[in-house]
C-alpha cells in the first residue's frame, strides 16, 4: 500500500458528522485520517437549512404519504417529490417506512429521536467552547408558522404532540409573532414557537473551524476516495485510488454514500436511501428575520444567516446519480411569495443540491462492530447537523469508555446496525 501509514483511526467522511468525530477523537490523543474525495464540508454539510431541529423528534413521513403518492410522482415542483424512474428502487424502501410506522416502532423511533435531540445543544455547546467559536451557534428558538383558517386545527395538534413528547412548545398569537419578526406577512395567523432550538450562522464555517482545529491536534486531511475496505486481523485496510491506508479502527461518516462500505466491511446491507435537499441562498437579504422560520401550509424553511436568508426543505427521492433540478431550488423563492410584506430579492442568489442520508426507521446507525474495528455514523436524514456533536461523543466513548464519564449521553441500543 502505498500510503500504509499507520493510524488509529481511519475516518471515511468529511462532513460535519466526520469531522466532529475526528477533532473529538484526536482529543483523546489517537492518531486520525480523514479520507474524503471533497474538501471538508463540500457535501450536504454545506447546504443544510443550518436549524439545529431539536423539536423534530417525529419520524420523516406519516402514513399519509401513501394518499400523497400519485402528488409525489407527478408533480415536479411539490414538496415531496418521488422521480418515477426511480420508482421500483425506492419502493421497498417506502414499504419498511410503512412499516415503521406501525405502534411499536414509531415508539421506538420518537424514543431515539427524543434522545439524540435532547442532548444535542448541550453536546454542540461544549464543542464550539472547545474551538472557542461559540459565537457561530444561536440559541433563539425557531417558529412554525399558518396562514389559513382551517390549518389552526393541525397545529392544535401538533402542539399537544409536542408537549406530551416533552419537547418545549408555545403558541403565539399573530400579535406576538409580528412584535418578534414585523416583516412577516399580515397573512401569518399564528403559530408555535420551539425555545430550546437554535441555528448556525455559516454551517459551512462550522466545518470549516471544526477542521481546523482538527488540524491543530494532528488530524490528517487527505482528498481520496474509499473504492473498497477490508477488516484484517491487525485492524481495517482501505484501497483508494491514490493506494491504500491501513488503521487499527474505520469510521464511516460519508452519509449517503455509506452503505457499499459498510457492507463491504460487515456484510450487511443497509436500507440507506437518500432525501435530496435543496437550497436557495439569497445575498441580499439581511434582517429580514431572527431566527428560523418555518411555513406549515408551504413547506418550507427560511434561516438568517452571516451570508444572507437561507431558504431551505424541498425533498426529492432521486437516487445518487441522477443530476439536481435546480427548478426545485428557484421554486424556493417562488414559495416565499405572501410570506413577507414586501418580496423576497433573489438578485445573485445561488441553488444548491445535496444527499441527505436516510433509514426507513428515521434513526441513524450509530454502533462499534467487528471486534470494535468498524465505527459507523451515518443515516442522520435532515438531522445530521443537530445531531453531529452528540454523536461524536458517542463514538469516543465506544472508543474511550473513560472519555467525559460525567457526560449523560444517549443510550446506542437504538441506533444499532443489528436492527436491520
Amino acid at each position: 500500500m502505498a500510503n500504509n501509514a499507520s493510524h488509529d483511526i481511519a475516518v471515511v467522511g468529511a462532513g460535519i458528522i466526520g469531522v466532529a468525530c475526528a477533532l473529538r477523537l484526536a482529543r483523546q490523543g489517537l492518531r486520525v485520517v480523514v479520507i474524503d474525495q471533497q474538501e471538508p464540508g463540500h457535501g450536504a454539510s454545506f447546504g443544510n437549512a443550518g436549524h439545529l431541529a431539536t423539536e423534530q423528534v417525529f419520524p420523516i413521513a406519516d402514513a399519509s404519504i401513501l394518499k400523497r403518492l400519485p402528488a409525489m410522482l407527478m408533480d415536479p415542483m411539490g414538496p415531496l417529490r418521488l422521480d418515477w424512474k426511480y420508482l421500483p428502487r425506492a419502493l421497498p424502501w417506502f414499504t419498511r417506512l410503512l412499516l415503521n410506522l406501525r405502534a411499536a416502532p414509531f415508539q421506538n423511533t420518537v424514543a431515539g429521536l427524543r434522545a439524540l435531540n435532547e442532548s444535542s445543544l448541550n453536546a454542540w455547546h461544549r464543542l464550539l467552547s472547545d474551538i472557542q467559536r461559540p459565537d457561530l451557534m444561536k440559541v433563539d428558538g425557531s417558529l412554525l408558522v399558518f396562514e389559513r383558517t382551517e390549518s389552526r386545527a393541525a397545529i392544535a395538534g401538533l402542539q399537544a404532540r409536542m408537549a406530551q413528547q416533552q419537547v418545549p412548545v408555545d403558541y403565539w398569537q399573530a400579535g406576538a409573532i409580528r412584535e418578534a419578526a414585523p416583516q412577516l406577512s399580515e397573512q401569518i395567523q399564528g403559530g408555535l414557537f420551539f425555545p430550546r432550538t437554535g441555528h448556525f450562522i455559516d454551517p459551512y464555517r462550522v466545518v470549516c473551524e471544526l477542521a481546523e482545529a482538527a488540524k491543530a491536534c494532528g488530524v490528517m486531511f487527505v482528498r481520496q476516495q474509499v473504492q473498497s475496505a477490508a477488516v484484517q486481523a491487525d485492524g481495517v485496510a482501505l484501497l483508494t485510488g491514490n493506494g491504500g491506508w491501513h488503521a487499527r479502527h474505520v469510521l464511516i461518516a460519508c452519509g449517503a454514500h455509506s452503505a457499499k462500505l459498510t457492507a463491504s466491511l460487515t456484510g450487511q446491507k443497509v436500507p440507506l436511501d437518500t432525501e435530496r435537499g435543496y437550497h436557495l441562498m439569497l445575498p441580499q437579504e439581511h434582517g429580514r428575520l431572527p431566527f428560523p422560520v418555518t411555513s406549515l401550509e408551504r413547506k418550507f424553511i427560511m434561516t438568517p444567516m452571516t451570508d444572507g436568508l437561507r431558504l431551505a426543505g424541498t425533498v426529492e427521492f432521486a437516487g445518487l446519480q441522477r443530476p439536481p433540478s435546480m427548478e426545485r431550488a428557484w421554486q424556493l423563492h417562488r414559495l416565499s411569495q405572501g410570506v413577507f410584506r414586501t418580496e423576497l430579492s433573489a438578485a445573485a442568489a445561488t441553488p444548491w443540491m445535496g444527499f441527505r442520508p436516510s433509514l426507513p426507521d428515521s434513526l441513524p446507525v450509530i454502533d462499534q462492530v467487528c471486534d470494535g474495528k468498524v465505527l459507523l455514523a451515518f443515516g442522520h436524514q435532515h438531522l445530521g447537523l443537530t445531531q453531529a456533536a452528540v454523536t461524536a461523543e458517542m463514538i469516543v466513548r465506544m472508543v474511550a469508555p473513560a472519555a467525559s464519564p460525567e457526560t449523560l449521553l444517549p443510550s446506542g441500543d437504538a441506533y444499532r446496525l443489528g436492527r436491520f
